[in-house]
């Protein structure tokens, strides 16, 4: 039961670790000013998309997301946490506008 605590701590040390490490990059990134390259969101989004059962809706809002942002967040569904500005864009009725 000890041995499973440690583990459980030492993980959650690691994410406040990599949460804040993640936080410390987006504002150096912010406080700048140098113009950011902008991704590929076409690309992206395809790669995204790609197991969507229906492509073309979650590339129309997966471009507009990659176009406000310049994020797209890696794989096909999750992964919000790496691309905050994606994951905090929603529709008019308060859900989740990205995919």
């Amino acid at each position: 039961m000890a041995i499973f605590r440690t583990r459980l701590l030492l993980l959650l040390i690691l994410i406040c670790l990599t949460t804040y490490e993640l936080h410390l990059h987006a504002v150096e990134g912010a406080d700048t000013g140098a113009d950011t390259v902008k991704i590929n969101c076409g690309g992206r989004c395809k790669g995204r998309c790609s197991k969507s059962s229906r492509p073309n809706l979650c590339l129309r809002a997966c471009n507009s997301c990659c176009s406000r942002c310049n994020c797209v967040p890696p794989g096909t569904a999750g992964n919000h946490h790496l691309c905050p500005c994606y994951a905090s864009i929603t529709t008019r009725g308060g859900r989740l506008k990205c995919p």
